[in-house]
């Protein structure tokens, strides 16, 4: 098959964004073939850096949210350095970051003194809150929006506080979201020829995912509680224990129940009535979770769980460690984990865009960018001569860490 060029080949992104949802937005979009540019401060660069886990001075956390860009480190603070990057803003369709409101404003990247640069720029600002309402101006993180949203108050048992999610959701939602809306954005300026501001906040996104305990009190006058491993509006829908690990039975929908009640009670069971709906299942939660759990712990182990239910079409799975993920083989059959050649670290493995096409690949082959890495590329896009970047990075305009220079005299 001949593979047919990646759906945002052409497009050039601009990611003046830190940590995670900015940067997995962008990642995600050169998933989709845009070129991609991260631009960093001065000697520290983006703070996920120097986040977990980190080997030889390479953040893991930064590689999985950086791979496929290219690197320019910028002082915005020198004029040079603030045209420089005007000067990229021209040549870009997409401006994505992830400050508090207001605060590029005042270094002259907001939107409105990018968009009088660039008409055609689709801008991209991600924030905790959203760059309007009263909590606009405050600071805030993934678990803030967790917490504020509602979603952390249904995790965890009844009298507990809740446990923090082990995954940012907050954060990688709004990427995505951020990825769609950019997407439409680029989609609307075919017919319009310009470009808008795209306001993403993490406390929207996270409230965007309820879907069921908005309407159970708006609906219902109901206030959902913690009820720990299992979904008591969804019986049965849970996490049980088995003798040597864990597994997720979906017995939610009514046939999928009668399955499970046949394997569990035999026949008179499956065939008892009260059980074949939802509304009957819900009502006697705790009589069937007790039976469900019984059974469980009574087999052999936990792959044995799995292997009776998935002969009879009951939807299960062990709940695996990580190192269980990377050798699952619908995990390596579908290309989710991608290898990748890094000037520091090596062969690096790391978890792959989702995205999935009939005719090309969007597997992100090359690694996150070292600090200051593709300075000299860029800028030498842009019609820079060889004189005037070299001048910049003797006076600091640029800068590149010890290992991206090193780089940059072996190619140059």
């Amino acid at each position: 098959m001949t593979q047919q060029p990646l759906p945002l080949a052409g497009i050039r992104v601009i990611d003046y964004s830190h940590f995670l949802a900015g940067p997995y937005l962008s990642r995600c979009l050169a998933g989709l073939g845009a070129e991609v540019i991260k631009v960093e401060r001065p000697k520290e660069g983006d703070a996920g850096r120097s986040h977990a886990c980190i080997v030889d001075g390479q953040s893991g956390y930064f590689l999985q949210q950086n791979m496929g860009k290219k690197g320019v480190c910028v002082n915005l603070k020198d004029p040079r350095g603030l045209a420089f990057l005007h000067d990229l803003v021209r040549t870009a369709d997409v401006f994505v970051e992830n400050y508090r409101p207001g605060a590029l404003e005042k270094l002259g990247l907001g939107y409105a003194a990018l968009a009088a640069i660039n008409p055609r720029l689709v801008y991209c600002s991600i924030s905790a809150y959203g760059h309007t309402g009263p909590k606009a101006s405050q600071a805030g993180f993934g678990a803030i929006a967790e917490a504020e949203s509602g979603a952390m108050d249904l995790l965890g048992n009844p009298g507990e506080p809740p446990p923090l999610f082990r995954m940012p959701i907050a954060d990688m939602y709004s990427g995505i979201h951020g990825v769609a809306a950019v997407c439409a954005a680029l989609y609307g300026r075919t017919a319009t020829g310009k470009g808008r501001h795209v306001d993403i906040a993490l406390l929207d996104c996270m409230v965007s995912m309820h879907d069921f305990a908005v309407q159970c009190y708006t609906v219902a006058g109901e206030i959902p509680t913690r009820s720990g491993s299992d979904l008591p509006q969804a019986t049965v829908y849970g996490v049980f224990a088995a003798r040597d690990g864990d597994v997720v039975i979906a017995a939610q929908v009514d046939e999928g129940w009668k399955r499970l009640a046949g394997v569990i009670g035999g026949p008179a069971l499956a065939a008892d009535t009260r059980f074949h709906k939802s509304e009957g299942r819900n009502a006697h939660n705790k009589e069937l979770l007790a039976m469900v759990r019984a059974w469980v712990a009574a087999q052999p182990s936990a792959a044995a769980v799995q292997s009776i239910l998935l002969a009879v079409d009951v939807p299960c799975a062990l709940v695996q460690r990580i190192d269980q993920v990377l050798a699952d083989p619908q995990v390596i059959a579908r290309n989710m984990i991608v290898e990748q050649e890094h000037p520091v670290l090596g062969r690096v493995k790391l978890a792959n865009v989702p995205f999935k096409f009939s005719d090309c690949d969007a597997t992100v082959r090359t690694a996150a960018p070292l600090l200051g890495q593709h300075n000299r590329e860029v800028a030498s896009s842009l019609g820079m001569s060889a004189d005037v970047i070299e001048q910049y990075q003797r006076d600091g305009v640029f800068f590149a860490d010890a290992h991206a220079a090193r780089l940059d005299a072996a190619t140059s």
